[in-house]
């Protein structure tokens, strides 16, 4: 692998993105990369653990902070400068147990572990409890069914039906114990013993805990042994030992390190997260150790970066605050909003890193802002890869997702990129279970993403401005809109189009601009100059961020009106099979819209809870979540009429509720154009200001 456009026979080259680097510098940095000692630290990290039988590194757990206090010596030994723990606010949350014991037909006793969820239950030893079978844990499986103080068991498929935290719920408002989840595929396919873990987005109060498939299909069979006559519910009498409790407002720390940079006030940003559910091997011990090599090598290669590089080991990602539907990526919001907020304006780029040590698909990717998607396009279309590890080579994606900490570092105004992690096998089968070990570990891949990573850094370090553009994200806009809609609800899109093609031939201004700068010779470079420009770029794609970035209820990253664009559409299908007394497939359009396929399977009261929790929590505890769901349109009501339907009957307010709905959303819609209208508007201002700190020589 090489660095893309440099002449190699030379000591120092330009590339065709202007990026001067020494090629000597560079080689001699890649040959201090030592991914043996990478890998051995990824292995350290899984010393401390909540949980002595299964692992998990917490938010806020003693665990979490004890790894925190090995990663500063790690930086420390590794030659960075600075090193420092920030402390930030988390709700901590401590596993130390959860099992079960339970008597087959033939008096053996069997005992086994179950993963557990960010929620309170202590038992203080074995407790005896019902152990209550109800399906997937609708609404509708509670029904003629006392589950007071029993466990209910049930299975769950959340990757392509619904969270944890709406079964849970269900299953605390009508006085259970606790629920345990098995996963009916979506995660932790790879074996049967697999255990699952994931956020839990509710309220601590109602307890949750994972059982693996292998035993749950024991379980199973013994309740049904023990269920004879087929009319009773199926239970059996178990022991449950557990302890797992969620600590309100309590601190853990980030840890941060340096390379110093010798000509900008800016910085780059290394980044990953160290807490983890179970050994977390992957997922994201080998990508903080990852970060630590490559700074490591720089230090050994002798590299002075010209902007300074902060390695960044990140807690609470998984997890780190109770009852809401961001409850991740908590260590990433606090440090950027809270701990080190002058790092907004300040940082040029954050490579973010996730499960870096597997081939996630047969082909690589970078997932990158729409800003910087031209500049990484270059990069990685240039490198030559490796043979046997991506035989479809790489890629460069966009726009960024909510899976990582990248998301929460791209609102604060800091542009950011990550490892593509979220295609492939790995997710559905090793995701966050106790198979995310050593085992799943592969060396040339952890290989290349070291020297492809330290490569790109350092061509981001040669630059004297981030090379941003605007205009991708402009033009990702105007593609979403749909003018045919425009024109039947009266909103001005004609307009939007006319303001969106100026604001777009202004980024491509800036971005020559930019590229101009950045292919002067590096000796006759103004860094002062250099520096306020960044700052007033990275201001420009703050503003982007803010204007232009919002989230669908499956948390999609989308732009402002095509949440209720999508709605417009739901309701027009969901009207015409109305019109026709077709109440069925009328329903299946409602699924679409908004989070109204929660209204079909769990309780007014679960539904309307998770909807609350984010149109009216404050901005504190929604993070990285707060303001990027505007709008919301509650069907509940309609879709509980339109169930107890039958064919023939009127339908005549139901249709009334549609057009009434219809009538809100075409009022959004229009006022949503209205609101790109005027951001084009203020971005067109806001990039010609950036433009005019360009003296007329350097364009």
């Amino acid at each position: 692998m090489f660095l893309p456009g440099v002449d190699r026979t030379a000591d120092q080259g330009t590339t065709k993105k202007g990026m001067t680097v020494n090629l000597n510098i560079v080689e001699k940095c890649v040959s201090c990369l030592d991914v043996k000692e990478s890998y051995d630290l990824a292995k350290r990290m899984e010393q401390e653990k909540t949980n002595p039988v299964l692992g998990y590194r917490t938010a806020g757990s003693l665990a979490e902070r004890k790894t925190g206090d090995m990663l500063l010596k790690e930086m420390k030994e590794a030659g960075l400068t600075e090193v420092e723990k920030d402390k930030i606010r988390v709700d901590a949350w401590e596993f130390k147990k959860a099992v079960m014991r339970y008597r087959d037909q033939e008096g053996t006793v069997h005992e086994i572990q179950l993963g557990a969820y960010q929620t309170d239950f202590k038992t203080d030893g074995f407790q005896k409890f019902d152990l209550v079978y109800l399906g997937k844990g609708t609404a509708d499986e509670y029904k003629n069914i006392d589950v007071k103080g029993k466990l209910v068991l049930i299975e769950i498929n959340q990757r392509e039906e619904w969270w944890i935290n709406y079964p849970v719920y269900q299953a605390h408002l009508k006085g259970a114990a606790a629920l345990i989840a098995v996963q009916s595929r979506g995660y932790a396919q790879i074996d049967d013993t697999a255990l699952n873990a994931q956020d839990i987005a509710g309220p601590s109060s109602a307890p949750a805990f994972s059982m693996s498939r292998a035993d749950f299909l024991k379980i199973r069979r013994l309740m049904e042994e023990k269920n004879e006559d087929g009319k009773k519910i199926p239970k059996i009498s178990v022991e449950f030992d557990a302890d797992t409790e969620v600590i309100k407002d309590q601190y853990t720390y980030n840890i941060v390190g340096k390379i110093p940079g010798t000509s900008s006030d800016s910085m780059i940003l290394l980044s990953a997260h160290y807490d983890s559910y179970f050994e977390g091997f992957q997922d994201d011990n080998a990508a903080v150790a990852m970060i630590i090599g490559i700074a490591r090598a720089l230090i050994h290669g002798g590299y002075r970066p010209r902007h300074t590089i902060v390695v960044c080991a990140l807690a609470a990602e998984e997890w780190g605050i109770s009852d809401t539907k961001y409850d991740w990526s908590t260590g990433a919001y606090r440090q950027v909003f809270e701990a080190r907020p002058e790092w907004q304006g300040h940082v040029i780029a954050d490579l973010n890193f996730e499960l870096p040590a597997h081939a996630h698909s047969t082909r690589d990717a970078v997932r990158c802002t729409y800003e910087y998607a031209d500049f990484v396009r270059g990069f990685v279309d240039a490198v030559q890869m490796p043979k046997g590890i991506y035989p479809e080579g790489m890629t460069t994606l966009y726009p960024i997702e909510t899976w990582s900490d990248d998301f929460t570092m791209a609102i604060s105004g800091i542009p950011s990129m990550v490892n593509d992690f979220s295609g492939g096998p790995f997710m559905e089968n090793y995701y966050h279970s106790q198979y995310d070990n050593q085992d799943v570990y592969e060396e040339e891949v952890y290989k290349f993403h070291h020297e492809f990573y330290l490569r790109l850094l350092l061509a981001i370090d040669s630059l004297a401005l981030p090379p941003m553009d605007f205009g991708r994200a402009l033009a990702g806009s105007i593609e979403s809109l749909d003018l045919d809609l425009c024109m039947q609800t009266g909103a001005n899109g004609v307009l939007l189009l006319e303001k969106t093609e100026e604001a777009k031939k202004a980024a491509a201004i800036l971005s020559e601009q930019v590229r101009r700068f950045n292919s002067i010779p590096e000796e006759k470079r103004d860094w002062k100059k250099a520096d306020a420009i960044t700052e007033k770029l990275l201001g420009v794609f703050r503003k982007s961020q803010d204007y232009l970035v919002r989230l669908d209820w499956d948390d999609n990253v989308i732009f402002p009106q095509q949440a209720v664009q999508n709605n417009l559409y739901a309701l027009k299908e969901a009207m015409e099979y109305l019109e026709k007394g077709e109440i069925a497939p009328a329903l299946e359009s409602f699924y679409s819209i908004d989070n109204n396929c929660y209204a079909f399977q769990f309780e007014r009261e679960v539904f309307y809870h998770f909807t609350e929790y984010i149109m009216k929590q404050s901005p504190d505890r929604l993070m990285w979540g707060k303001g990027r769901i505007i709008h919301h349109e509650n069907l509940y009501d309609l879709v509980e009429s339109l169930k107890e339907k039958k064919p023939g009957d009127s339908l005549e307010a139901e249709k009334q509720s549609l057009r009434e709905a219809w009538e809100r959303q075409k009022q959004y819609y229009v006022d949503d154009i209205g609101y790109l209208i005027r951001t084009a508007e203020k971005l067109t201002d806001l990039i010609c200001e950036v433009s005019d700190m360009f003296e007329k020589e350097t364009e």
